[in-house]
């Protein structure tokens, strides 16, 4: 069953909500929907004390740390971290700060010098793994869209780094995910082409997850991107027939957005 998660978007040592796909190293261009005045502890202690598990902590770009800590704090244990995790950061965030998972997202790609291409390291992802136990790591497969034949409906969904701005070599299937799956515990996976639009979630990418889904990894995808009303946790659940967790942004009260309770997404958990 489709579960609602949480998410605290860490950008300059602030929480904000961020159209994903205007992200840059310099952040020029980087498009805000909401910077939020109330620190990263209050929406950690909101997750904790309402009982909404799984939660995830994302530093996008430098100066993010303390928040990222502070946030931890709250919830020893019980939030998972991401941005600049690697082999040599990996066991202190979560050994000495707490998170419950770490997530790896760019690192875990390097460059093809022939091809110049950024290709998935296997050797890597069995470093970390072996490193910190696969049942404490999460592999982000956030992508975007890229067309491949003369419809929409000839596609594929581009593993992309770099706050989402550089393509990788590596597409989402069935098989890709059931390999990968053996070195972690979850995938998170954003939609950066609809990150922070709120116009609808990436259906097709939706159930193309669900029918992807590696055995024993139901409820252990989170989507994220573009869900818009409290009825896409019914949507993402017929989708992907449950195996599927949504997460909101821009579009929940809390963050500043006007088309979503948190008071109804609770509900949808505690009823389901």
């Amino acid at each position: 069953m489709t579960r609602f998660r949480g998410c605290i978007d860490l950008h300059s040592g602030k929480v904000k909500q961020i159209v994903g796909g205007t992200l840059t190293e310099d952040d020029i261009n980087t498009k805000e929907n909401f910077v939020l005045s109330l620190p990263s502890k209050h929406y950690a202690e909101l997750y904790k004390e309402n009982e909404v598990y799984g939660c995830h902590v994302i530093k996008l770009g430098p100066g993010n740390d303390e928040a990222a800590q502070e946030a931890l704090q709250v919830w020893p244990n019980g939030l998972q971290v991401g941005g600049g995790i690697n082999l040599d950061n990996a066991l202190e965030w979560l050994d000495n700060y707490k998170a419950s998972h770490i997530i790896l997202t760019s690192w875990l790609f390097t460059e093809n010098k022939f091809t110049n291409l950024q290709e998935f390291n296997w050797e890597r992802l069995k470093k970390v793994a072996a490193l910190v136990g696969r049942n404490r790591l999460i592999v982000d497969l956030s992508c975007r869209t890229v067309v491949t034949g003369d419809s929409s409906s000839q596609s594929q969904w581009v593993v992309a780094m770099n706050k989402w701005q550089t393509l990788t070599s590596a597409s989402l299937s069935a098989e890709f995910l059931t390999e990968v799956s053996k070195y972690c515990d979850e995938f998170l996976i954003h939609a950066a082409d609809v990150e922070g639009l709120c116009k609808g979630i990436d259906e097709a990418l939706v159930k193309q997850l669900g029918e992807w889904c590696p055995a024993g990894f139901e409820g252990k995808i989170v989507y994220a991107g573009g869900a818009k009303l409290v009825a896409d946790l019914d949507l993402v659940n017929e989708l992907s027939h449950g195996k599927v967790d949504l997460t909101f942004g821009s579009s929940l009260d809390i963050f500043g957005g006007d088309l979503v309770k948190f008071e109804d997404v609770l509900k949808w958990n505690k009823s389901h």
